[in-house]
């Protein structure tokens, strides 16, 4: 458990120091912009160059559900999960989740390719969702090797944190960030559909508490951090 909290605060740290890096090349890079160039535009919302401050406060959800992850790990999570396991013991499974995960992330391509105007064109989009995939993929798949938790039903040793939810977040936030604006049922049906494929994990008996919840910080975490990012390396490609 200790371990695991240094890590967390390891990674906080890490984010705190990218952060204050990006502020610095973001606002170095606004000051030096002319005047008519994508940094000084009239609706900087639609216009993916535009420069943003790497801001704190999107990653304040996601930091919440990891920290909530460390905090229930062990007996809470076991005490939990000796109640949810019941409709497993009793025959319940299914597989839904597997597929619930793409969900979010293919309604928002499916509204780009449609014509429905979003955040980014759909080229971006797809850009985006392949980078994200990618950033909470590799978070997870890291942090599964390191920690080597078991499973509740004792299956395998990489239980924390859930892929599963970590990948249904971040296609909830994909979506989030894509059309959220347009309409706010676009969110709570991306994200809701994220929080019944972490319950289906839990109640397949394949993961803990702690593992969907810290699974859910790092998908919403990657997927803010690489939006946050992407006008900066945007920026970045087309100068060269």
């Amino acid at each position: 458990m200790k371990k695991r909290i240094n890590l967390f605060i390891f990674l906080v740290w890490s984010v705190s120091v990218q952060g204050q890096s990006f502020t610095g090349n973001f606002a170095r890079d606004a000051m030096q912009a002319p005047m008519g160039s994508a940094t000084a535009v009239a609706n900087p919302a639609r216009d993916t160059l535009a420069v943003e401050p790497f801001r704190i406060k999107p990653l304040i959800v996601p930091a919440g559900l990891a920290a909530s992850g460390l905090l229930v790990q062990g007996k809470i999570s076991r005490q939990l999960q000796g109640r949810a396991a019941t409709p497993y013991e009793r025959g319940f499974h299914t597989s839904a989740e597997g597929y619930l995960i793409f969900v979010p992330a293919a309604l928002s391509l499916t509204l780009g390719a449609a014509g429905v105007e979003g955040k980014h064109a759909f080229g971006e989009q797809v850009l985006l969702t392949v980078i994200s995939a990618l950033a909470q993929g590799g978070v997870t798949y890291i942090l599964k090797g390191v920690t080597k938790y078991p499973r509740p039903d004792g299956s395998t040793y990489d239980a924390f944190p859930s892929g599963h939810t970590s990948s249904a977040f971040a296609s909830a936030t994909l979506l989030h960030k894509e059309y959220g604006h347009r309409s706010l049922w676009y969110s709570v049906g991306g994200y809701g559909l994220a929080t019944g494929v972490g319950a289906l994990r839990i109640l397949n008996n394949r993961h803990w508490l702690s593992d969907v919840l810290f699974g859910a910080g790092v998908g919403i975490g990657a997927t803010e951090v690489v939006y946050m990012a992407y006008p900066w390396v945007k920026r970045k490609v087309k100068r060269r």
